[in-house]
């Protein structure tokens, strides 16, 4: 049976779980790892708001220890099928607060039947670094901000390596208990947390404003809520504060916890979402964070990549996109050649326009890699079926924001083109984002054949929204299927309003 067992793990791959025990919920990821892809099979996530049980001495309550073994028990289970080597469950800011957390923990490891993990902050800091930097590659620095139940850790690295990281003894379930514990919502309130938050930030603020960073991303709990708020009131934007702000305001004027009504706010996060809130404006403020976004990852999928020896491929992005293109039976010679073509126009226009940006490369090469995705179900609306396809999968290493970016691109790189389909971006990123829609939809029509050897010499010419496309002499009128479809991509493109002329 053990052989058996054996053969069975090398042919369909190995199971992997972490478990995280938070101080507001605790979650269990479960993984499905074959020839080095790493799938997701399972999440588990429950409210057990540990931190709330504890008491002025720092003592866990009776009640929230239930709580939290009562999760356990129903985790248990799950574990059971999974070879204990392959297994990770760590404890975080509250266990290593609370002066009673021993009885937690031997009554945990009961259940569980495992061994519980108590991890100090700086360690948790950097299995959330190494989690955001495996699912949501960057290049140059990035800061990571990661706001817990009872602790919030700051972090600066680069690729795949922390640089300086901090742990900080402030979260939305231990600022909700101290500052809004009466269920009032008020702007005092608001400001005692938000002064508290940059006492404790004023310590380690110095260290990290040394360093010059490229990326903010937010890893999971506030931030993630604030996004799905965003996305809920129709705005594809990174977190910026003028968001932040606004949202403050709504949350006053609800008055109260049991009144907290904004669109796109979860119930289960109604009660730590203004603690958690007042924490964010005041990292936003202490380091000039300009904007965030969204990491795919943070403790868990660190927790779980720190367990894998057999994931080889740095570039997480580019892992991404190859997985996708096997999986959905991309043409990747074609997807590629509309890739390079892409890539040429687009150091043209940038070179002419200053409208692109750190990530304008990254969008127009996925969505350039994965335009004919749609095609897997079928041809005529291939691009909407690529919409609805890309509106639905994971694309671990790109944020949310460039996953929602790539998605709009790949939906309209064919037929009729809807600019309004942009209105939902912030103003810093609609003129990149229809420049390279244009650059994407001349790249197909320039591949039709599907040939390396039938692309010629391209020079772009960019004044404002009118674009001149130079060919060699002679070269379009000995291509005629070529140049008729460019004359209808210009008429596409006149409708909505550019001017293209290809000669």
């Amino acid at each position: 049976m053990q052989a058996e067992l054996q053969h069975d793990a090398q042919t369909y791959g190995e199971y992997y779980a972490a478990v995280d025990l938070g101080s507001n919920s605790f979650h269990m990821v479960i993984v499905h790892v074959v020839n080095g892809s790493v799938q997701i099979i399972g999440k588990i996530k429950q409210k057990v708001r540990l931190a709330a049980g504890l008491d002025e001495n720092f003592a866990l309550d009776e009640n929230s220890m239930e709580r939290g073994w009562n999760c356990l028990q129903v985790f248990s289970e799950r574990l059971q099928d999974i070879p204990p080597s392959n297994i990770r469950i760590v404890a975080t800011a509250t266990l290593r607060l609370a002066t009673n957390a021993h009885v937690f923990i031997r009554k945990a490891e009961q259940v569980l039947n495992h061994k519980l993990d108590v991890i100090s902050g700086e360690e948790e800091a950097r299995q959330i670094y190494l989690g955001v930097a495996y699912t949501s590659a960057n290049q140059g620095n990035s800061l990571v901000i990661d706001i817990g139940g009872a602790s919030t850790e700051i972090i600066i690295g680069n690729d795949m390596q922390p640089i300086h990281l901090k742990s900080l003894d402030m979260g939305c379930v231990t600022f909700m208990e101290r500052y809004f514990q009466d269920g009032d919502i008020t702007q005092d309130n608001f400001d005692k947390a938000k002064q508290a938050a940059h006492a404790l930030i004023a310590n380690v603020a110095d260290a990290f404003l040394c360093f010059d960073w490229d990326n903010c991303l937010g890893a999971s709990g506030t931030p993630q809520a604030i996004t799905e708020i965003l996305v809920a009131q129709g705005i594809s934007d990174a977190i910026r504060i003028d968001y932040l702000y606004h949202l403050e305001k709504q949350c006053i004027e609800c008055s109260t916890m049991q009144s907290l009504d904004i669109d796109g706010l979860e119930e289960s996060r109604k009660a730590i979402f203004p603690s958690g809130l007042a924490i964010l404006i005041a990292l936003f403020e202490a380091f000039n964070i300009q904007h965030m976004n969204i990491s795919g990852g943070a403790l868990r999928e660190g927790l779980i990549y720190g367990m894998l020896d057999n994931v080889t491929e740095n570039d997480r992005r580019q892992q991404t996109l190859n997985q996708t293109k096997h999986r959905y039976h991309i043409d990747t010679s074609h997807a590629n050649t509309v890739k390079q073509v892409a890539s040429l126009l687009c150091h043209q226009l940038c070179a002419q326009q200053n409208i692109c940006h750190l990530d304008t490369e990254t969008i127009l090469g996925a969505a350039s890699q994965l335009h004919e995705i749609g095609l897997h179900i079928e041809y005529k609306r291939h691009h909407e079926h690529g919409e609805y396809l890309l509106s639905h999968i994971d694309l671990p290493g790109f944020t949310r924001l460039q996953r929602t970016a790539i998605r709009d691109l790949v939906a309209q790189h064919r037929l009729n083109i809807n600019t309004k389909n942009f209105d939902k971006y912030h103003a810093d990123y609609q003129p990149m984002l229809k420049g390279l829609l244009r650059i994407l939809r001349l790249s197909v029509v320039l591949c039709l054949r599907r040939q390396n050897k039938h692309i010629p010499e391209l020079r772009l010419l960019c004044e404002e929204d009118k674009w001149t496309l130079r060919f060699p002499e002679g070269w379009l009128k000995a291509h005629p299927l070529i140049n008729a479809e460019l004359a209808n991509e210009c008429w596409l493109q006149h409708k909505a309003g550019f001017e293209l002329i290809c000669e």
